[in-house]
Order: structure tokens, then C-alpha cells, then sequence
């Protein structure tokens, strides 16, 4: 059974089948019911009208024999007085239940009450010729001449000038409402299940057209799983549903992804060049070493060592920033860590007041380090740290009096591995790392980090973050 409606569409239509089963039922019901009380309603008036006609010739001093109404066409009638004994009853008739008497031929003439022969419960009072405003009803079934069938009985009383008080029961046939009844829940048993089929059909159909883009998208997902090629897209639908945006969005994420992988090949690549590098270098002075060994550059092989250090460090702190890693929530004076990372190095100058951040005081102290030695690099005499606040923010420039940074590659700066001309050499530039570690740093920690001009015509790298 999980199986059999394991798919979306088999849900669906067992859903729509069910609730308009339900409906159906519902309406269906309510329609047998109301035409029930209708049809029962209309056979009650006719019984009340012809037991209003024989008790109004009662009231009129018509004789028993003479009265209309016992022919028997309109339905069976009966009278009884007032000690509920059968005065008076149609022609023909056979059987009769669901009245005050079941007999069907008429008693003797009543005798006048006495004080030892108390009539029954008479009713309402009436004066003589009045008629009950009042009818009371109830079912029962009739056979007249030979046929039997079940009536809709209404009683009415009557006061009479010379026989006393008089109750005159009437019914009216209810076979049309039994027969329209049982029409009409013929035509619902037979309707409703082929209207139920047409709506299971035309749900399964509906839903096997709308969810067929749904497909679509599964198997080119699946096909560019196998295939573990990100360039392909997966087809969007010329609609504007739900379904349209799932393209859309499935989409952006292969796009986002193939980003990310082709900068992790990237990444790889650059890391393996940058390595080589010093490693070769290294290996060679080591070579050069073993053979002469007069002729070893220890600062050259400790700078090689040191380089590489760096290097592995900054890769690291990348692999953990790319994998996600929070900044904690401790508060971190920027005035206090400015002044810790300029200390000792010479011509840089800081003007910090009190600004607290939240995040991590080692990865910040690393964002501050990289921009002072970045400024180091291409200042020509001095380097200037401000630390201040902006409304909301914290903002630390650190800006140098050197040459600037093009227009045109401020931001292409902030990028892996990415190093200007003048920056190229092993002497002037490091691994390209430092102002990309500092931008994600600034990111994850909620703020940016900008280049533009400094006052006095070098760089200016700005960092802003949200205060504590």
C-alpha cells in the first residue's frame, strides 16, 4: 500500500477522490433528506385538507353515510368520537394502523355519557360546528381494496351540534415520496462513482502534467550528478508556480556551486604554485649545501622556512574560514589591539578612541596585522592607524603616504593569490593571501573591508564593523 501511493500524484488524487467522496455523501444526504421532509410535507397537506373537508361536513350535520370522503380515492379516512371509538370509516378499507383505532368497520352509535361512562380526553374545547385550528400528524400504513401502502395521517377534532366531540383522521398516500427517494439515490449510487472516476482521472491527469517539469528537473539533476559536470542547468518552465522558482533556484545553487569548486581548483592550484616556490628554493640551498657546504645561505634557507610557515598558516586559516568557522562573541577593544599590532613597527602612527566589537581577538588581530604589513609594504616613510566610531559601526583606516592602488584593482586586490606588479617579487610582496584572509575575516565577523585613496595620496584600507 505505501508503495502503491508512494508518488505525489497517486497522494493527490487519492485526496481529491476522497474529499470529494466525502462531499458527494454529504450533499447527497442532505438532498434525500430535504426532499424527504418536502414530499412528507406536501402528503401531510393533502391529509390535513381532506380531514378539514369530512370534519367541516361534520360540522355541518352530515350524516355518516353521506360524507364525501369515505369513498376511499383520496386515502383513508377514519372518525372517531370521543371515547376514540370508529364511527365512521372509508369504503374498502382493509387494514389501517398509526391512528388512535385500528379498527376498520364502525361501532355502534355511542351512548350519551353518563356519570358511570366518563368519555375520554376530548380534546380542546370547542363550541358546536368549530374545527380544531390545530392538526396533529403521524405515518402509518392503509390496505383498501386489497392494496397496501404506507400514508402521511392527519388528525383534526371537531364539535358537532348532536353527536358531540369528534376526531376525523385522513391520509394521503406516500408512495411518490418512497418512489422519488429511491430515484434519486438510484441516480446517486450510479452518479457518484462515475463522478468520482472523472475526478480521479482528471486530478491523476492534471497532476501528471504539472509535475512533469518536476521530472524534468530530477533527471537532469541526475544526469549532471553522474555526469559531475556544474556547468549544466537544469530547464526552467515558461511559468510563473512554484515550480518555476524550484528551477530557478536549483539554478542559482549549480551556478553558486560551480563557483565554489572552480575556486577550490583554483585555490589548489595557486597554493601548489606558491609552495613550489619556496620548496624548491629551500631544496636547492639544502642541495647546494650538502655538496659545499661553504657555500650554504642559512638566512636564505631560515627566510625560505619562515615563508613557508607563513604560507601554511594562512592556508589553514582559509580552509577553516572556507568550512565555515564562527568568530565568538567576546568583546575586542580595537583601540587596545591597534596599538598591540603597531607596536614595534617603525613609522606607524595610531589615533584610536575606545571601540568595542564582538568576535574573535585573534582573527582580528590578524586582519589588523595583514593591513599594517600590507601598508609597510608600499609606504614610502609613514603609516597611520584611526580608530573611531560611526554611528553604528566601528571603522579602523590604516592608510599609507606609498603610490595607492589603481582604481581599477581595488577590488581585484581582495582576491587569492592575487598580487600587483609591483608586489611580484619574493622580496616586496608575500603570497597574495593577506588582504583576501583580512576581507573574509571582516566578513564573517558581520562588516566589509574597502580600498580607496589616504589623505596623503597612498592607500587606504578601511575596516567596519558592528559595535559590541
Amino acid at each position: 500500500m505505501r508503495r502503491l501511493f508512494g508518488s505525489v500524484r497517486a497522494r493527490a488524487t487519492l485526496g481529491a477522490t476522497l474529499v470529494v467522496a466525502v462531499a458527494l455523501v454529504a450533499a447527497g444526504a442532505a438532498v434525500l433528506l430535504s426532499l424527504r421532509s418536502n414530499l412528507i410535507g406536501e402528503a401531510g397537506t393533502q391529509a390535513e385538507r381532506s380531514a378539514r373537508a369530512v370534519a367541516s361536513e361534520l360540522a355541518a350535520g352530515t350524516p355518516y353515510d353521506k360524507l364525501s370522503g369515505l369513498d376511499g380515492d383520496d386515502g383513508p379516512v377514519q372518525v372517531l368520537d370521543e371515547r376514540k371509538r370508529l364511527v365512521a370509516a372509508s369504503e374498502d378499507l382493509e387494514r389501517i394502523s398509526g391512528t388512535d383505532s385500528g379498527r376498520v368497520k364502525p361501532q355502534p352509535a355511542a351512548r350519551p355519557p353518563g356519570d358511570d361512562d366518563d368519555p375520554e380526553d376530548a380534546g380542546e374545547a370547542l363550541e358546536p360546528g368549530e374545527i380544531s385550528g390545530e392538526s396533529v400528524f403521524s405515518n402509518g400504513s392503509a390496505t383498501i381494496d386489497g392494496e397496501a401502502q404506507d400514508y402521511r395521517f392527519a388528525a383534526v377534532e371537531v364539535e358537532t351540534h348532536d353527536r358531540g366531540h369528534l376526531k376525523v383522521y385522513a391520509g394521503s398516500p406516500l408512495a411518490a415520496e418512497h418512489g422519488a427517494v429511491r430515484t434519486a439515490l438510484t441516480v446517486m449510487l450510479i452518479g457518484f462513482p462515475l463522478l468520482l472516476g472523472v475526478v480521479a482521472a482528471v486530478t491523476w491527469l492534471v497532476t501528471r502534467r504539472a509535475l512533469r517539469p518536476v521530472e524534468g528537473i530530477r533527471r537532469e539533476m541526475a544526469a549532471i550528478t553522474q555526469s559531475e559536470d556544474l556547468a549544466r542547468r537544469v530547464p526552467e518552465p515558461d511559468t510563473h508556480d512554484e515550480i518555476a522558482r524550484l528551477a530557478s533556484t536549483t539554478n542559482e545553487t549549480l551556478a553558486a556551486l560551480e563557483t565554489s569548486v572552480e575556486r577550490q581548483r583554483r585555490f589548489v592550484a595557486d597554493a601548489s604554485h606558491e609552495l613550489r616556490s619556496p620548496i624548491a628554493s629551500l631544496r636547492t640551498q639544502l642541495e647546494v649545501a650538502a655538496a659545499h657546504p661553504e657555500l650554504l645561505d642559512l638566512d636564505g634557507a631560515v627566510e625560505d622556512t619562515v615563508r613557508l610557515q607563513r604560507l601554511a598558516a594562512d592556508l589553514l586559516l582559509l580552509a577553516r574560514l572556507d568550512a565555515g568557522e564562527r568568530p565568538s562573541d567576546a568583546k575586542v577593544d580595537l583601540a587596545g589591539l591597534a596599538r598591540e599590532e603597531a607596536e614595534g613597527r617603525a613609522g606607524v602612527t595610531v589615533d584610536a578612541e575606545p571601540v568595542e566589537v564582538a568576535g574573535s581577538r585573534g582573527q582580528l588581530g590578524r586582519v589588523l596585522a595583514n593591513l599594517l604589513d600590507n601598508a609597510q609594504r608600499h609606504a614610502r616613510s609613514a603609516v597611520t592607524v584611526d580608530v573611531r566610531r560611526e554611528g553604528d559601526r566601528a571603522v579602523v583606516g590604516v592608510a599609507d603616504d606609498g603610490d595607492g592602488v589603481p582604481d581599477g584593482d581595488r577590488e581585484r586586490i581582495f582576491e587569492r593569490f592575487v598580487r600587483l606588479d609591483a608586489a611580484r617579487s619574493r622580496d616586496d610582496g608575500g603570497a597574495g593571501l593577506g588582504l583576501a584572509i583580512a576581507r573574509d575575516v571582516a566578513v564573517r565577523h558581520g562588516g566589509t573591508l574597502t580600498a580607496g585613496r589616504g589623505p596623503a595620496g597612498g592607500a587606504l584600507f578601511e575596516l567596519r564593523l558592528p559595535l559590541a
